[in-house]
């Protein structure tokens, strides 16, 4: 067995496909399936079975997919602890939630590496529901964002470090702006804008929809949280936003917050990681900073950015998706 073998089945155990392994690892398919066939030989196990369109694990091959995680997590940590031992730069693996990542991650990491410059820092952006696996598989250090579910071997810490509340956000001229109390069913037939995350169940605009029982009558996705505000201060919709990130346009009376019964909407992002004997030094250091008044005054504040010789574009992660 090789890691190279690990590296495919656990691919393809994660995408559902060979096709789609063979993509995200770029090579051929032919060489996807030539690794599962040798560790089915070796393992006496099919691993998996196709089912409906789709791939369904063996028992075996939930076992092997769950230690090949562990296996190729540790492999890329001892791969890092020599670079390091040579006086390499320690690398940060950092994922994060699409509005983290676009309200928070920066001014964070930014204050962070000014603390330890030794550390560069390669951001992911994720789903929430994805950071159990990222983490427990070793292919990221910590993540920021909702505390990580199905966690229930209890291997993962979260610590909370940033308190928000979203709010119903519009044009001034909204024809539902300046009424009081209004009923969230009074919301169903307006255009929603949201931000990269969409209305996926997992995210907060999603979660407060289902929660109020909204269908509404069409959504609008853009780019960027930003992108959603901006397109609802010109008129074309309404949206739910970070109360403290349109702080400076209700100042300016661009926007205005709907009063909306059931809102603000209270939420609370974590840093989250392995357990204190499984996580690296530079994760530590992150855990003790986030809790930090400096980081919360910097994500606050909103400035930031981390210097370019220590950070790594963000990587767009729709794995699980």
């Amino acid at each position: 067995m090789t890691l190279a073998q690990l590296q495919s089945f656990v691919t393809v155990a994660r995408l559902g496909s060979v096709k789609a392994a063979a993509r995200s690892l770029g090579v051929s398919e032919p060489a996807v399936s030539g690794a599962v066939r040798a560790l089915r030989r070796e393992l006496g196990d099919r691993l998996y079975l196709r089912s409906g369109g789709g791939l369904e694990l063996t028992p075996g091959g939930q076992r092997l997919a769950a230690a090949g995680g562990e296996i190729l997590g540790l492999a890329e940590q001892a791969r890092r602890a020599v670079r390091e031992a040579r006086g390499r730069t320690t690398t940060l693996r950092v994922a994060a939630t699409a509005p983290v990542a676009e309200f928070a991650a920066g001014p964070l990491l930014e204050a962070f590496t000014r603390r330890n410059a030794g550390v560069e820092v390669a951001l992911q952006v994720a789903p929430g529901f994805a950071f159990a696996t990222l983490l427990t598989d070793r292919l990221v250090d910590v993540a920021l964002g909702p505390r990580p579910a199905g966690d229930a071997g209890g291997g993962i810490e979260s610590v909370p470090f940033l308190r928000y509340a979203m709010v119903v956000v519009a044009a001034p001229g909204h024809r539902l702006a300046g009424r009081r109390d209004l009923p969230a069913a009074a919301l169903a037939g307006e255009l929603w804008l949201v931000g990269p995350s969409g209305s996926d169940p997992s995210t907060a605009t999603g979660e407060f929809l289902a929660r109020e029982g909204l269908a509404p009558r069409a959504l609008r996705a853009f780019p960027s949280f930003a992108a959603a505000s901006a397109q609802a201060a010109a008129a074309r919709g309404i949206t739910l936003a970070i109360a403290h990130t349109v702080d400076d346009e209700r100042k300016r009376g661009s926007l205005v917050a709907l009063d909306v019964s059931g809102t603000p909407v209270p939420g609370m992002w974590h840093a989250s990681m392995l357990g204190p004997d499984r996580r690296t030094a530079a994760a530590w250091a992150l855990r003790r900073f986030v809790t930090t008044p400096e980081a919360t005054h910097a994500m606050l504040a909103g400035a930031g950015g981390v210097p370019a010789e220590r950070f790594r574009p963000p990587v767009h992660v729709s794995l699980w998706s």
